[in-house]
Parts: C-alpha cells; sequence; structure tokens
C-alpha cells in the first residue's frame, strides 16, 4: 500500500481523477485543495484511506505544514503528484507583467517547493516518485499562451535534471503531458475577456479564447483513462522520462520533434563547424 500526495484536488480536475484511481487500487491519498470544504463530502467516503489538507501552493509554510501532516498520518509519502497549475492566455509582448509572475509562481516555483519538501522523506528511505504533471505546451509552443508555455518547458527542464539528480536515491521521477482533456481546465475562459495591452494582438486572442471555450466539455481526453495510464507507468519496472496523453497530443509532440530533428541534421555541418578545427594529424583542436 502506497501512500500519494496529490496537489490540486479541486472537483472536476486530474487531481480527484489521482485520489479515486489510487484510492481504488487500495492505496491512501493525501488530497490537497486551496478550498478543502468542496471535498469534504468526498472525504467521508472513503474514512481513514484519505486526508483532505487545505493547501494553497504559493505558500511556503503551508507546504510545509502539509507534507509534515502527511507524513505524521501516514509515515512517509510515497507518490507525489504535482499537479495544481493553470493557464492564463495572453501574447508575450502584451501580457501584464503581474500575470506573468503569477503564472510562474503556481506553474513552476510551486512544483519546486512541494518537491523540496517532500524529498527528504524519500531520499531518507531510498525510495519514491514524483510526478510531475507538465503539459503539450511544455514541449510545443502555444500561441497565446507563452507564459504557460515557459512554465511548463521549465517544468520539463527541471524534471529532466532532477531525475538525474535522485536516480542514486532509488527516486524516480515522471513528466506527463496530457494534450486536450474534459476537465474544468476550459471553464474558466467564459468568464475571462481579453485584457490585452497591445490592441494588435487582440483578434489573435478572441480567438483562442473563443477555441476554449468551444471546446470546454468536448475535450476528447478522459481524465481517468489518463491517470490509469499514469499509474500503470510508476508500476513499471523501468519509469518511463515522460508520458504524453492523448492522440492529439501525441501527433502534436511528434510531429514536432520530428521537425527539430530534421532541422538540426540539416544543420549538422554547421554546428560542428563551430568547434576549434582539429589538426589531422594529431587529433587536437588548433586555433586560429
Amino acid at each position: 500500500m502506497r501512500t500519494w500526495f496529490i496537489t490540486g484536488g479541486t472537483p472536476g480536475g486530474f487531481g480527484m481523477a489521482y485520489a479515486d484511481v489510487v484510492l481504488g487500487r487500495g492505496d491512501r491519498v493525501v488530497l490537497t485543495a486551496r478550498r478543502p470544504d468542496e471535498l469534504r463530502d468526498w472525504a467521508a467516503r472513503h474514512g481513514d484511506d484519505a486526508l483532505v489538507l487545505p493547501l494553497d501552493v504559493t505558500d511556503a509554510e503551508q507546504i510545509r505544514l502539509a507534507v509534515a501532516e502527511a507524513e505524521r498520518r501516514f509515515g512517509s509519502i510515497d507518490v507525489l503528484v504535482n499537479n495544481a497549475g493553470r493557464g492564463w492566455y495572453g501574447s508575450v509582448e502584451g501580457m501584464d507583467e503581474a500575470a506573468v509572475r503569477n503564472m510562474f509562481e503556481l506553474n513552476f516555483f510551486s512544483v519546486l517547493r512541494v518537491t523540496r519538501a517532500v524529498l527528504p522523506g524519500m531520499r531518507a528511505r531510498r525510495a519514491g516518485c514524483i510526478v510531475n504533471m507538465s503539459s503539450v505546451a511544455g514541449l510545443v509552443g502555444v500561441p497565446g499562451f507563452g507564459f504557460y508555455t515557459a512554465a511548463k518547458f521549465a517544468v520539463e527542464g527541471l524534471t529532466e535534471v532532477l531525475r538525474q539528480e535522485v536516480a542514486p536515491f532509488g527516486i524516480r521521477v515522471l513528466a506527463v503531458e496530457p494534450g486536450a482533456f474534459r476537465t474544468r481546465a476550459y471553464a474558466g475562459f467564459a468568464d475571462e475577456p481579453v485584457e490585452e495591452g497591445v490592441e494588435e494582438y487582440r483578434s489573435m486572442l478572441a480567438t483562442v479564447r473563443a477555441s476554449m471555450i468551444e471546446q470546454n466539455g468536448r475535450q476528447p481526453g478522459d481524465p481517468v483513462r489518463g491517470v490509469e495510464a499514469v499509474v500503470a507507468a510508476v508500476d513499471r519496472d523501468q519509469t518511463p522520462r515522460r508520458l504524453v496523453l492523448g492522440s492529439a497530443g501525441y501527433d502534436r509532440v511528434a510531429d514536432n520533434l520530428e521537425a527539430m530533428l530534421a532541422e538540426l541534421r540539416a544543420d549538422e555541418a554547421v554546428s560542428r563547424g563551430a568547434d576549434f578545427p582539429v589538426a589531422a594529424d594529431t587529433g587536437t583542436a588548433t586555433r586560429r
């Protein structure tokens, strides 16, 4: 029996889907949320196997207290799921700087803080798994979501290095990149008008907003199936480095990576030509 610590327990989201799936397989769950009262009835149905804790993941002290309470209650955190986050839209040039900083605070720095809070216990036990919920936007740029894309790219980079640093301690790290899934993630766009400081981008952002509203409730991805795929990946003897979820997301990532590889190879001679020349007779670099 493992204990899962899951951030972002908003009803109708990935966090709740994780909690239901892992409880259904006999594991225990610590589910955190900024509004824990919304989860009171859900928690009551699961008795001692589920613990709901209040947590604003941008608050370092709340993180410390939540992790300490989870470890006190269940003895350890075996799997951390960094799921809390959300996206704002706006142009790279015109988005308000305060909104940009809030974007990174929620989507990147909170991942860092929660991970740092959980790692000491995992290192001491020489075991554990960290699942960072990234996005297809962490691998493929999305116009209108430049700073969300940037924050998710940062999560990808952090995850890549963390995976290597903690492997000697028996800790596994997985990045998950969902595409469009039928959660409540798109529901707020109807209440968020275009607020853009540069007029030239307004029509583009209006199209982005209309697309999000139109897709809400019609996204092709099934959160439960997605979570089941992640849990199965965590159970593998060799945890994959990343897992892209959803057919459309898979296609976008594959197309992007293939295009990147083709471009890289097309300029191979240019790339290699930036090195110091190598003397043919000695095999050593020489400088002009």
